[in-house]
């Protein structure tokens, strides 16, 4: 090697972790607590679950994380054996460096912050399943607050805003 190759091989860089199915927050938890330094982008979002719209934190990048390493002080060993862990992203036998902006520039954006992600999209028709309009299309228009929805709803020939429920809500099927 080189003596530029030397130099560049002490300085810590990202690299790619890809999880087991459903584990990336073990992953993250085990690493970091093994004195690694982790990044897991994550995001809230609304999720339908037992009929009901909850909250839940998911990954940004599902089965993926981000682990910060030097070449040659980190101790790459207990990785592959890490809960949650399936592997290091390898090209050949060679670990992959993710460019350090990439990194700097997802977190420096508020994924946990900028809001909940939710389970309807503007302009999506839903259908209203339950209250005094019952079973009538109404296209959904944004979120107010985690609980509640404005629709649009035609009555009279008219459409109206309409504030309800948003676990009396359900997406048409397309």
């Amino acid at each position: 090697m080189d003596s530029f190759s030397d130099a560049e091989d002490t300085i810590p860089s990202w690299y790619v972790i890809q999880c087991k199915g459903g584990e990336s927050f073990r992953a993250a938890e085990h690493l970091t607590n093994q004195g690694y330094e982790v990044f897991h982008p994550v995001l809230s979002s609304q999720r339908k679950r037992q009929g009901k719209l909850t909250v839940v934190t998911e990954p940004l990048f599902p089965y993926y994380l981000f682990i910060c390493l030097d070449q040659v002080a980190s101790n790459w060993g207990p990785i592959r054996s890490t809960r949650g862990v399936l592997r290091l992203i390898t090209f050949g036998n060679r670990p992959v460096a993710v460019p350090s902006q990439l990194v700097e520039t997802l977190r420096a954006q508020p994924h946990h912050q900028e809001g909940i992600h939710t389970y309807f999209s503007a302009g999506e028709k839903v259908t209203i399943t339950d209250g005094p309009f019952k079973d009538l299309e109404a296209i959904f228009t944004r979120c107010k607050g985690e609980e509640r929805a404005i629709v649009l709803l035609n009555v009279l020939n008219r459409p109206q805003h309409l504030d309800i429920a948003v676990n009396s809500l359900q997406k048409n099927e397309q």
